[in-house]
């Protein structure tokens, strides 16, 4: 029996400054865990004197995790919070009721010309927790755990795995880890969360005698014990955990078990009725 379920394609989104390839949702599955949305950003150099400028936008029912692996995004929210997040860190913000934020690059990285490189996931809340209070958390990259698995580096972004375990305060079971492969390197993906999936970031890796490069997220076979290797070295992300507590609807930036939860975020958003990020005064339109 095959260890791979499915292959996500990486499909292509204009986003504005630069393209982004996006695995979730897709066709073939809506979610991996508790991941609903997964976008891989870059690597992308802008010229001096530009920078990422993603203005003002609300979320509900979700935790956005931002990881970089080059560059610098300055975060700033609707709470006050101003945060800076640099590679290997996490950003955790969950949204719960309704929270507003940016995501710019700082006047010292448009100065020397942006590069940025990494991922933007969102993290459905559990349906008990889709109206808690709107939180924020930043993590430094010395406080995630990492082990070397034979020659395989892994470092563990949030939830659990490999034994390890995240400082971020998930609220369902949940996988994230970044994973190095060496060339020649090989690592085995235990069974412990019923869905995972690999993102490949860079590099391709052999799955069942099958070569995948930079986009491909492989879904594997739920029970399965999956080897995976590298010939030359890759970089790959493993998502995963428990599957969600019932279906998700999805609408722009809002994430929500009942549609008219959603509903009511686009009238309050249509009608000014989210908090707004101090300091600045423009916003994202809902979309028509």
């Amino acid at each position: 029996m095959s260890v791979l379920e499915s292959v996500i394609e990486p499909r292509q989104r204009d986003i504005g400054q630069f393209a982004v390839a996006r695995q979730l949702p897709a066709g073939l599955r809506r979610s991996i865990g508790p991941f609903v949305f997964f976008d891989h950003f870059g690597p992308v150099a802008l010229p001096p004197g530009e920078g990422m400028d993603v203005r003002p936008h609300p979320h509900i029912g979700l935790a956005t995790v931002t990881y970089l692996f080059e560059g610098e995004i300055v975060h700033r929210d609707s709470l006050g919070y101003v945060q800076a997040i640099t590679p290997g860190a996490v950003n955790w913000m969950t949204a719960g009721r309704g929270i507003v934020h940016s995501e710019r690059s700082s006047e010292e990285e448009r100065a020397k010309g942006p590069r940025l490189h990494g991922i933007q996931s969102w993290v459905a809340l559990p349906q008990s927790a889709e109206e808690a209070r709107p939180s924020f958390a930043h993590h430094p990259a010395a406080s995630l755990p990492e082990a070397s698995i034979g020659e395989a580096r892994l470092k563990l972004i949030a939830g659990h795995g490999f034994g390890l375990r995240a400082p971020v305060a998930v609220l369902a079971p949940t996988l994230y880890a970044d994973v190095t492969l060496p060339a020649g390197a090989s690592l085995a993906i235990p069974p412990e969360h019923r869905e995972r999936a690999v993102h490949v970031a860079a590099g391709e890796v052999l799955l069942e005698g099958q070569s995948y490069g930079p986009g491909h997220m492989l879904v594997l076979a739920e029970g399965s014990e999956a080897r995976l290797s590298s010939e030359a070295g890759a970089r790959m992300l493993l998502l995963g955990g428990e599957p969600l507590d019932g279906q998700r609807h999805l609408f722009w930036n809002f994430v929500s078990s009942r549609r008219e939860r959603i509903e009511q975020a686009k009238r309050d958003w249509a009608e000014c009725r989210f908090p707004m990020v101090p300091g600045e005064h423009d916003y994202i339109p809902l979309p028509g």
